[in-house]
């Protein structure tokens, strides 16, 4: 039964994310580079001084620093160590190139989301900040879209009960708890209809479950207090242990490189006939590249509606920070780890196996040392991805709803259940099933995106054209 669903699972992520979805995202990141004139590139200086420094008298109900790290907190998860580990494992190592380039073009995309969610934000009757792609899509494109809105917010909710926010991330978790503490399954136990697991797994998702609620239960601000704390000082040592292996391995870089090019434009060349299409290496790349950074989703600017700010320019440019983080420096690492050890072409190992692999190998730490920094990595990565989800689904639903607190109060126990029952899921119907609500998410918000670019070009002109905001 398992292999049907799974199975059928493939066939509909197939289709969701085919050939039209990657354009329409890639599409959308190019139109907004070009009028904005590269701004990534131009105004990143900017961006990453402005991501530390609040801004004076902003509205809001929390920094523009700790509406980054709600978040990065969402991004940075499993996505950056297991998701690059899957892409490169099933779309070759040139999975990494397009992940970088969909990222590249993903920065102006997420400019241009941080920086419509506050200009089209309202507040709710208790005063917390509403904003997001239902609320742009209502506002910029006008009351007759609103229905894109509603389906937006639809598969948000979706995305965080049975995509990123939990069964993804909770996996992961799991998974990383079981290969330390208990690799060869040797304290096992059986649980009815779901089969035989470790009992790491069974307390590990016991333990997960309690943690997440004692903290969903504080809101938005006990969220971010939570990320600004644990997302930056995880961020910095899995950065720490990703160059130290990279400048350990220095001579293999310039290999690795051409590898990861070559394998971008032709994957049977570097993978010997595994990954025969460009395509494909292409599909894994984009889609793993944006389950990491989600440029394009939607989700980001859900927490930048609620950051202190007056100026919408000014949040964009710290969002955009958010992917250039996420992807361009920390999966590039990841990714580069599993080329230059060769993680990638050893059988018998998936997800975080992979990324493990390349550290013990790659390192020259003892290895349960390696492996217990890198679970330890994971684990809290994917633990504030799960509380920053539910904000995001939170909010969908309140949007959905029109406010119905005690819909929302049902959802979150909902959401706390699929936390506990992520670990018997498989690892790859886990992984589709995420890529499939990622995918039907971006599309009502890439179409608002398009529809307001001009709107977006013309907030970013009239901004910089003041002297106080140039370098």
């Amino acid at each position: 039964m398992w292999e049907a669903i799974n199975n059928f699972l493939v066939a509909v992520d197939d289709k969701v994310w085919g050939v039209p979805l990657m354009v329409l995202i890639i599409a959308g990141g190019v139109l907004l580079t070009s009028r904005l004139g590269f701004l990534q590139v131009r105004r990143l200086p900017l961006a990453l001084k402005w991501m530390f420094k609040n801004e004076d008298e902003g509205d809001g109900e929390i920094s523009s620093f700790a509406a980054l790290c709600t978040a990065l907190s969402a991004t940075i998860g499993t996505g950056n160590i297991v998701g690059v580990a899957t892409a490169v494992c099933a779309g070759g190592p040139g999975a990494l190139f397009w992940m970088v380039v969909a990222a590249f073009f993903g920065m102006a995309t997420k400019f241009s989301e941080g920086l419509l969610a506050v200009k089209y934000r309202v507040v709710a009757e208790d005063g917390h900040s509403l904003g997001g792609p239902f609320y742009y899509i209502e506002k910029g494109m006008g009351p007759k879209w609103k229905w894109l809105g509603k389906i937006f917010a639809f598969f948000g909710v979706c995305v965080g009960l049975f995509g990123i926010g939990t069964f993804s991330q909770v996996n992961g978790i799991s998974s990383a708890v079981q290969n330390f503490f208990d690799p060869d399954k040797t304290n096992c136990i059986d649980i009815p209809f779901l089969g035989q697991y470790s009992v790491a797994v069974v307390v590990s998702s016991l333990i997960l479950a309690f943690c997440v609620a004692a903290i969903l239960i504080g809101g938005l601000k006990r969220i971010a207090t939570v990320s600004q704390i644990i997302v930056p000082f995880m961020a910095a040592i899995y950065i720490i242990f990703s160059i130290t292996l990279i400048i350990c391995n220095i001579t293999e870089i310039p290999a690795a490189i051409v590898t990861v090019v070559k394998a971008a434009f032709n994957p049977s060349a570097v993978t010997g006939g595994v990954v025969g299409s460009m395509i494909v290496a292409m599909q894994k790349g984009v889609a793993r590249g944006i389950f990491s950074n989600e440029a394009g989703l939607g989700s980001a600017p859900i927490a930048a509606a609620a950051a202190q700010t007056k100026e919408p320019v000014r949040q964009g440019l710290v969002s955009m920070t958010g992917t250039f983080i996420d992807t361009i420096i920390i999966c590039t690492m990841t990714g580069l780890s599993i080329v230059l050890t060769g993680a990638w072409q050893v059988e018998g190992i998936e997800g975080v196996q992979v990324t493990t692999y390349a550290f013990q190998h790659g390192l020259p730490f003892p290895a349960k040392f390696t492996a217990f920094v890198l679970m330890l990595c994971l684990v809290f990565f994917a633990f504030t991805t799960i509380l920053g989800w539910d904000y995001y689904s939170e909010r969908c639903l309140e949007y959905l709803t029109n406010g119905h607190k005690k819909k929302i109060i049902v959802y979150r126990w909902l959401y706390i259940i699929a936390v506990f029952i992520g670990p018997y899921m498989t690892v790859s119907a886990v992984w589709t099933i995420a890529d499939i609500f990622n995918g039907l998410m971006a599309i009502p918000n890439m179409i608002a995106l398009f529809a307001l670019s001009g709107v977006v070009a013309k907030e970013a002109k009239d901004f910089f054209k003041s002297e106080k905001h140039k370098l």
